[in-house]
């Protein structure tokens, strides 16, 4: 059911991690089931104070496994279910989502990144790309929304309902421990305000009459005896998701048409890119910059004609090269070369940025 929030639009400063919640109830989000693990864990405490209030419920379980596996249960009971993690929570949540994935489950999962391997730290990164992107044992049937911004953490917790809900993929908003913890101003709304339709969930199970006879026979597997039936259903679910990808996959860009030098950052590193790339600009260089919004699917096309033009790509991520693995696989055949700003685990300024173009620039 869909719940009024707010009146029109108000501006609002709180943490990336509040913002979530609150993204969720304008969603229409039923449900959340969590375990805590730092940076997320006031996403969940924001949702179980908010939960009272707006009708909403909780469920603590005993694991991140069994909260990827609730979650699964809720969206087949019919509702809105989401959950949230990090770190070594996000690989135990991949068991789980890859039943979603096979079984074609609209799961949304927000995840809050932190450094690693392991244990690491409790504070920031972006190392759980490939974790996020291609994780599980499937073919990463999947979507991927790399947020920048507290109003974009708002704005894709409630695109990811529906992006969910529609293409019936499992759907992850990678943010990260900055964003997590920090405050920033956002303008909150309620959806249907913009003119958002919301996405009414369904349920898959339960449902009245007899199958076969009063409704058609619905199968929910994730386990196949024949290689060639586990085939037939992979290839079903490939062209479905080939097929919707070019209406999901976002992307930004701006001063590439001219630019001997392309930018690629994601997340919160693009924040440093963006502003790197307008210094370099107004000191007369010719530099641009390309941001995948979606990880998974990614915008190939569009970052394909972006490299067919450019002399280098900069590639800068708080990674060793996950980040740069996609584009590399994008870019194949094109004839940019790829230099690289890898800081695993750490933040990277504007400064840094422009400081590691100059030297590229100056070798053209």
């Amino acid at each position: 059911m869909t719940v009024e929030i707010f009146e029109g639009e108000k501006r609002a400063f709180m943490t990336g991690n509040e913002v979530v919640a609150w993204a969720a109830v304008a969603a229409g989000a039923d449900i959340m089931f969590g375990y805590p693990i730092t940076p997320q864990n006031e996403i969940m405490h924001y949702w179980t104070r908010l939960a009272p209030r707006y009708g909403k419920k909780f469920l603590q379980t005993e694991d991140e496994l069994s909260a990827g596996f609730t979650t699964a249960g809720g969206v087949m009971a019919g509702l809105k279910a989401f959950t949230a993690t990090a770190g070594p929570g996000n690989v135990l949540m991949q068991e789980p989502m890859s039943m979603a994935e096979m079984m074609r489950l609209p799961t949304v999962v927000v995840v809050q990144q932190r450094g690693g391997p392991s244990t690491a730290t409790v504070i920031y990164s972006q190392q759980e790309v490939t974790l996020t992107a291609l994780g599980g044992n499937g073919e990463g049937l999947r979507v991927v929304y790399s947020t920048a911004t507290h109003q974009e953490l708002f704005d894709y917790t409630i695109k990811a309902f529906n992006t969910a809900w529609k293409y019936r993929f499992p759907t992850f908003v990678l943010g990260d421990g900055y964003q997590a913890k920090m405050r920033e101003p956002l303008t909150v709304y309620n959806p249907a305000g913009r003119g958002i339709r919301l996405i009414e969930p369904e349920p898959l199970v339960g449902l009245d009459g007899v199958p076969g006879r009063d409704r058609p026979p619905a199968q929910h597997r994730n386990t196949f005896s024949l290689e060639e039936e586990l085939y037939e259903k992979l290839m079903g679910d490939i062209k479905d998701y080939e097929k919707a990808a070019p209406e999901i996959a976002e992307y930004q860009s701006a001063g590439t048409e001219d630019a001997d030098l392309v930018v690629v950052g994601h997340g919160v590193v693009f924040r440093a890119v963006r502003d790197a790339v307008k210094s370099l600009r107004e000191n007369g260089l010719k530099a641009g910059y390309f941001r995948p919004v979606t990880l998974r699917p990614f915008p190939v096309p569009q970052f394909r004609e972006v490299a067919g033009r450019a002399k280098k790509i900069l590639v800068v991520e708080s990674a060793y090269g996950q980040l740069a693995r996609l584009l590399k696989e994008a870019a194949c055949g094109t004839p940019a070369g790829i230099e690289v700003l890898f800081r695993p685990g750490v933040g990277i300024t504007a400064g840094e940025i422009e400081d590691r173009a100059r030297e590229i620039i100056s070798l053209f």
